[in-house]
């Protein structure tokens, strides 16, 4: 299926990053910054222990019948596996458990190629974006506020463990 561009949707998914990463940088990460890891980690990962909305690119009416079934498939069910490590993350920092910070490492890595994979599929195998529906708002507006807070919990994984509290 060739793929067409459709600029207000680009503009409206580019806006949404920019105004995403405007935020994140003037809000969120200078309070972010100063908290203990753990702590910090635990909010970004509750923030992904949303994504089971994902799944609703499955359900016929929320989105068009004719939204491809690979990529629905590939959004549903990558999006409730991040949900489900957000939670495993969010428990083992709360528990403090030893294996705490590499099952965050893993579910940062595995939610932000789900979601670079779901905006790849979006662009090469629904040639509208306008067949998502209610499902729009998706694409064009929590995956850029998912994408940035996966880059605000890089940072913080990558802090050195001395910034640990």
């Amino acid at each position: 299926m060739p793929v067409s561009l459709n600029i207000p949707f680009l503009l409206s998914v580019a806006g949404a990053f920019l105004t995403s990463a405007v935020v994140a940088a003037t809000y969120v990460w200078p309070a972010l910054r100063t908290w203990p890891r753990h702590e910090a980690l635990r909010l970004l990962a509750a923030f992904h222990a949303f994504r089971f909305l994902g799944m609703n690119f499955m359900v016929t009416g929320f989105v068009s019948p004719e939204v491809n079934p690979v990529f629905a498939s590939a959004v549903g069910w990558g999006d409730l596996t991040a949900a489900a490590l957000a939670l495993l993350s969010m428990g083992a920092l709360s528990w403090r458990w030893p294996v705490a910070i590499p099952i965050v490492w893993f579910f940062n890595i595995w939610g932000t190629l789900d979601l670079l994979n779901a905006y790849f599929m979006g662009a090469t195998k629904n040639a509208d974006p306008g067949l998502f529906g209610a499902g729009i708002y998706i694409p064009a507006l929590y995956v850029p506020l998912l994408l940035v807070s996966h880059v605000m919990v890089f940072m913080i994984l990558m802090r050195a463990k001395s910034a640990e509290a």
